[in-house]
């Protein structure tokens, strides 16, 4: 019988999880020994001994196939392990599992099936072969109508991924909006997809700007208004100047093509994520010593 101070003394040994602890510990009938063994060669043992460390390089990548696409962030603790053959492979077949999956949270794409178990039983295998800890950060899955159009681009093989739908337009039109993404770093679609909060804070700063520069607090008012228009134009996708055509929009570019754009999704790898600090010559060192 297996009883939870096994699992626990095990956990301890391993750094593996409860579950897996428990399931080495059912596959071995209750053999210490033989479930380190277990969690050894399944990779499981190896992976966790990686799981508090940085991995915030990798590949963003996007998937289509017809009315479904899906953009996913697969994480490495180094950029030299990123442009690894294994480890686009890895991105590829996760990818590719996910998107035949339709999972629409982190978690189910976790479970999603790939040729080697699931999305998450593949990294824990990859984990132990690569040599560094590999993680799926994120996913989103995107499905549109046949009006519509998927646009997809990839900056520096894969550093920044983005997705973009449009409606009424060609998929190169779609492209041109991806691209211009990938380049000015939009935060939002559009205006109304800013969170108030966000919108009055910004003005509060602005209004706080023009009264430290002398305005009187109507004047302050007007000035608000005009310098908002500008921030909407810096962080909103639709109202940024075209890169192609600096005379327009996004979304007046669009427009002209007969269309509208109605979804972007933009991944740079390891955004938010505190990054490693280390010295290559140094970490290739730790290894042999």
């Amino acid at each position: 019988m297996v009883t939870a101070q096994m699992v626990n003394e095990l956990r301890s040994m391993t750094g593996a999880g409860m579950m897996d602890c428990k399931k080495a510990l059912v596959e071995t009938n209750g053999n210490m020994e033989a479930a380190v063994d277990y969690l050894r060669e399944k990779g499981i043992a190896k992976a966790a001994k990686k799981a508090d460390r940085i991995a915030a390089e990798g590949l963003a990548n996007v998937f289509i196939d017809g009315n479904n696409a899906c953009i996913i962030e697969v994480n490495s603790e180094t950029d030299f392990v990123s442009k690894n053959e294994n480890f686009v492979s890895l991105v590829k077949e996760i990818g590719e599992a996910v998107l035949k999956s339709g999972a629409k949270t982190l978690e189910e794409a976790l479970k999603a099936e790939t040729s080697e178990g699931t999305v998450e039983e593949l990294i824990i295998s990859k984990t132990a072969t690569i040599g560094e800890k590999l993680s799926l950060r994120r996913v989103e899955y995107v499905t549109k109508n046949d009006d519509e159009t998927f646009g997809s681009y990839l900056h520096m093989g894969g550093k920044i991924a983005v997705l973009t739908v449009v409606k009424g337009a060609n998929e190169e039109v779609a492209k041109d909006v991806a691209m211009q993404a990938a380049a000015m770093k939009p935060e939002y679609l559009n205006e109304e997809s800013v969170p108030a909060e966000r919108i009055e804070k910004e003005k509060e700063f602005l209004k706080q700007q023009a009264m430290e520069e002398g305005k009187p607090a109507d004047i302050a008012e007007k000035m608000v208004a005009g310098r908002l228009k500008k921030f909407f134009k810096e962080i909103c996708l639709v109202d940024q100047a075209f890169i192609k055509d600096g005379d327009i929009d996004v979304k007046t570019y669009v427009k002209n093509n007969g269309g509208e754009v109605l979804k972007m999704v933009r991944y740079e790898v390891g955004e938010g994520m505190e990054h490693r600090n280390e010295n290559f010559a140094d970490e290739v060192m730790s290894q042999i010593k």
